[in-house]
């Protein structure tokens, strides 16, 4: 019970005048709280709680939410924890992992409630692609609740390209790490079975964070694949979460990146065949 009402107390502000860091500590609601790239915390509240209804009821209600490994979750700590995980959509994966994440500060187990809408999560951000963010209102709108966005050097527009590396991205999930928990896709893509960017590596060995391996499904089942429309409903949705763990100095790049292949099952090669065997299915018209 501690633990929990522990999730609810103001966080200090950084700074060094001491009337104002007193003040914070009573503000309760975060009414002056500013993310780290300096965007108010109550905007991102609203933003959670108007979005969070009617997304509630697409994975939990038109859907079936099975959810796995929330034990983990209650023992992290607020700050510096990544969780990595394979991606389906754009933007039903991530919701989904706001509601869940929101739904533990409260301390409730693997069946949402919510009831924690009204007081969700705040300090939770995800790596999405600067293209995707910047494509009608609505993706703008959910930006504003937590992205980190990333100019992709291989991809834009659904084609293959080559560019400079967006040298920002790794300074920017650093700065979110600092002061809560992330979620990055380090496949870059909702297609299956593709490479992982080793920029997540570089990120877990400057940071040295508290990693959290999340495996998903039925996301690709259910919604289209931006995630804001369904192609069946009924579909049985499962997010699981394994035992979190960190990296050691000795860890190469190479290493780090293999790892987060094998522990977000994207190295299993019979299943990498008969993904590869059903597009060239479906090119023939098969």
């Amino acid at each position: 019970m501690i633990k929990v009402l522990k999730n609810f107390l103001p966080r200090p502000a950084k700074t060094s005048n001491s009337l104002l860091k007193a003040l914070s500590y009573l503000d309760i609601l975060g009414i002056f709280q500013k993310d780290p790239f300096g965007n108010p915390m109550l905007l991102k509240r609203f933003i959670i709680f108007i979005a969070g209804w009617p997304t509630f009821w697409r994975i939990a209600v038109a859907n079936k939410l099975k959810v796995e490994g929330v034990e983990y979750l209650k023992e992290l700590p607020d700050r510096n924890v990544f969780f990595i995980s394979n991606h389906q959509t754009y933007f039903a994966d991530v919701i989904t992992f706001y509601h869940i994440f929101c739904n533990t500060k409260w301390g409730f187990g693997k069946k949402l409630f919510p009831i924690y809408l009204f007081a969700p999560r705040a300090f939770v951000f995800y790596v999405a692609a600067k293209e995707t963010m910047k494509k009608g209102l609505i993706p703008k709108i959910f930006s504003l609740a937590g992205a980190i966005l990333v100019e992709r050097s291989w991809r834009a527009e659904g084609q293959n390209v080559k560019r400079n590396v967006d040298l920002s991205a790794g300074d920017n999930v650093s700065k979110a790490l600092q002061e809560g928990w992330v979620v990055s896709f380090p496949q870059g893509t909702t297609s299956p079975y593709a490479p992982i960017r080793k920029g997540t590596a570089h990120i877990i060995l400057d940071n040295k964070p508290i990693i959290v391996p999340v495996v998903i499904n039925g996301f690709r089942r259910a919604f289209n694949k931006t995630g804001l429309k369904y192609k069946r409903r009924n579909t049985t949705l499962t997010v699981k979460f394994k035992q979190p763990f960190q990296v050691d100095e000795n860890s190469t790049l190479e290493g780090v990146t293999k790892t987060i292949e094998e522990i977000i099952e994207q190295s299993m090669p019979e299943m990498i065949a008969e993904w590869n065997a059903l597009k060239e299915m479906a090119k023939r018209g098969e």
